[in-house]
């Protein structure tokens, strides 16, 4: 009896697993079929992105834009009359598609065929394309920059797929891209293409705001490139940073590039040198020898040394001063920097000893990445190490800027530090939340910066840096002029520079300028780099009030200067007395919103870019509040 219920269990689970196998392999082969069958209506897929954020410099001024650009295709079902009477119907919609060509691009191809990419559509144009059967139209957008050369280098520009390729665009790429939807092209049961979405993302990618100042961005480059033509340099640069919170106001290398037409430039002109670009930085290193001096206890600003009539002789080489007719003999410290002197200089590293320096340098952060948003930025070049043994030649060359390799940010960084009372900002391209100073790294004390400042603004007033003097204001800074690397080895031509700041105002900012190569006109820093600075920082102060303070008022000589930059900057826009409607036109939508609010004007605000078309008579008396449609659009340069 017991043998024969198991035998019929044995049986039953047979059975059983001879049902489930087949249905399982029913299964199987049914989503094999299913998966070939929609593999087989399978057209193709894209992802698509909202629109790519705006870039804003601080104000909220556009740098960084989108027009709207359509690509055209088809997936054709059949190619019959019907078909091509469609593509006639494209043709005769958007001219620029001829329909000789659209025919000849569709005859050897069975699948989805471009007809136009990054075609730009009127409304009416798009609502005609998408009643034609088999022709479908996706939406893109273009990036512009309608301040061309404008923060070129420090903003980058977009591929083809709209992918940030360099600058700002490339650093914050993911952020400025946004998250895209996923859309295919898939055929119906009677073969028809249809286009299948998932859930759509948000319309616009968030938008990045970055610190710099749009006016200060554009005085500093048109100063930059008026100097790098008068003396017939092979390049210059220079930047601004805020002391206090680190933020970047201006940054620029000339010659610049289009980013609109990017790919028309060398890529020496696209780069940000002012980042990824080491340099000797020649006498403007020499106050970082003596901040660590008067850090260690080595000396005091009034501590006197022998400077050997002008010529030291350090290992069977003779260091000597810039100028061979110096003939020094005692200086301060004050004095050493006041007249840049190599010999004074090396005294003082002599007595520093190495490490010590060294130890200083590595709070400066010499010869490391600032961090700053901008990829490729280089660490510079610093050999040796705090417990190296480092030959007296080298000791001296290092302690006035030579044998030592550091980024323009890098310096601008370092003077930064002594201008806000000893803190280590770090640069940064993006807007800050906060107007105050971060006391988190401090690396120099209150008195070492105070010493510092003082000597520098001897340097400017009685000094190397005379070029750099300002009306009313204390300005302290440094002279540089060092040997320029030649790329085939050694050193050929020079490299010009100037760093400094006013003391006396309400927000501390630094100025470091440079002048790669001059051959015309001098080549000193206080010639080719001291009249940059002395431009753009009159600029700042004379035009922006949130950054003056007159410490020596005189209001007559003052008045005559700002007169002077109001006249220089006055705005090509034509606008009416109060009362008459102002001329809007070429206005970016912070200057049209300020303009209006002074005006008592309401504004009806369309597109993004630049005003075109405004709905009221520019001159037509206004009465009360008044309302105003501005239309936007991207700017157009003729090649």
């Amino acid at each position: 009896m017991k043998n024969r219920i198991f035998f019929s269990f044995v049986v039953f689970c047979l059975l059983f697993a001879v049902v489930v196998s087949k249905a399982f392999y029913i299964q199987v082969v049914n989503k094999a079929r299913l998966l070939a069958y929609a593999k087989s209506q399978f057209i193709r897929e894209v992802k698509e992105y909202p629109n790519r954020g705006n870039i804003l410099d601080r104000n909220g001024n556009p740098l960084a834009i989108n027009v709207h650009v359509y690509n055209v295709f088809t997936i054709p079902r059949k190619k019959n009359a019907e078909f091509y009477e469609q593509l006639r119907a494209l043709s005769k919609a958007v001219p620029e598609l001829p329909y000789a060509k659209l025919r000849a691009l569709v005859q050897k191809r069975t699948k989805y065929t471009w007809l136009g990419r990054k075609i730009k559509l009127s409304e009416e144009q798009l609502k005609k394309i998408k009643k034609l059967d088999g022709i479908f139209v996706e939406g893109h957008t273009e990036r512009v920059y309608p301040n061309r050369e404008l923060v070129a280098q420090t903003l980058g520009f977009v591929g083809i797929d709209n992918t940030g390729l360099a600058g700002i665009e490339n650093s914050l790429n993911d952020d400025l891209k946004g998250k895209p939807q996923v859309v295919k092209y898939i055929r119906d049961a009677k073969g028809r293409p249809i286009k299948y979405e998932t859930r759509a993302s948000d319309l616009f990618a968030p938008d990045v705001r970055l610190s710099i100042d749009k006016d200060i961005q554009g005085a500093l480059e048109s100063y930059l490139k008026e100097a790098v033509t008068h003396h017939q340099a092979l390049r210059g640069g220079a930047g601004v940073i805020d002391a206090e919170t680190g933020e970047i106001l201006a940054i620029a290398n000339y010659p610049s590039y289009d980013p609109n037409r990017a790919t028309s430039y060398a890529l020496e002109h696209r780069k940000l040198a002012f980042v990824t670009d080491p340099f000797e930085p020649g006498s403007i290193f020499k106050t970082l020898t003596i901040a660590s001096a008067l850090e260690n206890k080595i000396a005091k600003p009034e501590t006197k040394y022998f400077c050997e009539y002008g010529k030291m002789k350090v290992q069977n080489h003779w260091i000597s001063e810039a100028e061979t007719h110096e003939r020094f003999e005692w200086l301060t410290v004050s004095d050493i920097l006041k007249f840049s002197s190599n010999v004074g200089t090396t005294k003082i590293a002599f007595a520093l000893k190495y490490p010590k320096l060294r130890e200083t340098l590595d709070k400066f952060q010499i010869a490391q990445k600032t961090g700053i948003e901008i990829k490729g930025e280089s660490k510079g070049i610093l050999s040796y190490k705090a417990k190296d043994k480092v030959r007296p030649l080298s000791l001296s060359n290092i302690s006035f800027g030579q044998g030592v390799a550091t980024t323009a940010i890098q310096m601008l960084r370092a003077y930064a530090a002594i201008a806000n009372g000893g803190y280590l900002v770090k640069p940064t391209l993006l807007r800050s939340d906060s107007s105050q100073l971060r006391p988190e790294n401090r690396i120099l004390t209150s008195k070492t910066s105070e010493e510092l400042t003082r000597m520098l603004i001897s340097v400017v007033s009685e000094g190397t840096g005379d070029n750099a003097r300002i009306p009313h204001y204390e300005i302290a800074g440094k002279t540089g002029t060092a040997q320029r690397v030649s790329p085939t080895g050694g050193y050929s031509g020079y490299i010009g520079s100037f760093v400094g700041f006013p003391v006396n105002v309400n927000k501390k900012f630094v100025v470091l300028a440079y002048v790669d190569h001059p051959t015309a006109n001098g080549y000193y820093g206080g010639a080719t780099a001291a009249p940059i600075f002395k431009k753009i920082t009159q600029y700042i102060l004379y035009k922006k009030k949130d950054f003056a303070q007159f410490a020596k008022y005189d209001e007559k000589s003052n008045s005559k200067n700002l007169d002077e930059v109001n006249t220089q900057q006055a705005q090509t826009t034509k606008v009416f007395a109060p009362g008459f409607m102002p001329d809007f036109a070429g206005l970016d939508k912070a200057s049209a919103l300020q303009l209006a609010e002074e005006r008592n004007i309401e504004l009806e605000l369309f597109g993004y870019g630049v005003v075109t078309k405004q709905s009221v008579i520019p001159g037509t008396e206004i009465v009360g509040r008044t309302s105003l449609r501005l239309q936007f659009e991207a700017p157009t340069y003729a090649e």
